[in-house]
């Protein structure tokens, strides 16, 4: 793992202990674009780390310290996330800079590789839950995306950073009945999605009715544990996938 110091003048002091870990991608058309950004006074924005194409990390804030790079997020029933948690930045244009054919730009192995070796260093440094271990589209996703479907969760999760269930779940089940749930429905079916949705760290109003609030929710969850149906509607492999990651989070 070899790690470079490039210091952003963009932090300040922690107001928590660390307990989370939250995996950006840059989202802009080049490396270098997204690093002036993050050194920008300006721009008011930084990270911990940041994990070029080829593999080289670049520590722009020391752990010690707050990185600016989750906003306005929650998780488990905690804000000011950036006071909790270390963020790391991977360079890839994502859903704004797509491939010419449309797709998403992968990520290169030496790139996952060095992300792998990161995270398993820092998780070593600090007690953090495997439940904590998030995207930033877990943390903010009315308005956030990354590090998006195609990021290798899984693979991650087989080297011990983050959850990711054993076996898929094939929908079934005396609560999974029908088409499952979308838009506009209410009642105790929704009120046990929104219970599942809470246990596992995303913030909902609880209010019973599958709005457009939920739909964003559903949406990010897809993103991180269901990334070949990306609808925000609940459908059956959708619930159940739910239930299952509920499952392992449990309390903290």
């Amino acid at each position: 793992m070899h790690i470079k110091r490039d210091p952003s003048p963009n932090f300040n002091a922690r107001r928590a202990p660390i307990d989370m870990l939250v995996l950006h991608y840059t989202g802009m058309e080049s490396g270098e674009a997204a690093i002036a950004r993050l050194k920008d006074p300006a721009a008011a924005v930084s990270s911990h780390y940041l994990v070029r194409e080829d593999g080289v990390i670049l520590q722009m804030v020391a752990e010690r310290d707050r990185a600016w790079h989750a906003g306005v997020a929650r998780w488990q029933g905690d804000d000011d996330l950036n006071s909790r948690s270390i963020g790391i930045e991977i360079v890839n244009g994502g859903h704004d800079f797509r491939l010419a054919d449309g797709g998403l730009p992968p990520f290169p192995r030496p790139q996952i590789a060095a992300v792998i070796s990161l995270c398993g260093a820092i998780l070593t440094r600090h007690p953090i839950p495997q439940s904590r271990i998030v995207g930033h589209s877990d943390i903010a996703p009315d308005r956030k995306s990354d590090p998006g479907e195609h990021f290798p969760w899984q693979e991650l999760a087989a080297h011990g950073i983050g959850i990711w269930p054993p076996v898929a779940p094939a929908g079934g089940g005396e609560t999974l009945i029908g088409r499952g749930l979308g838009r506009g429905e209410t009642g105790t079916p929704v009120e046990t999605l929104q219970r599942q949705l809470s246990t596992i760290g995303y913030i909902l109003d609880g209010t019973g009715l599958y709005d457009e609030q939920m739909e964003r929710v559903v949406l990010a969850f897809q993103r991180r544990w269901l990334p070949e149906w990306l609808t925000g509607q609940a459908d059956l492999s959708t619930l159940a996938r739910i239930g299952q990651i509920a499952g392992l989070h449990g309390p903290r």
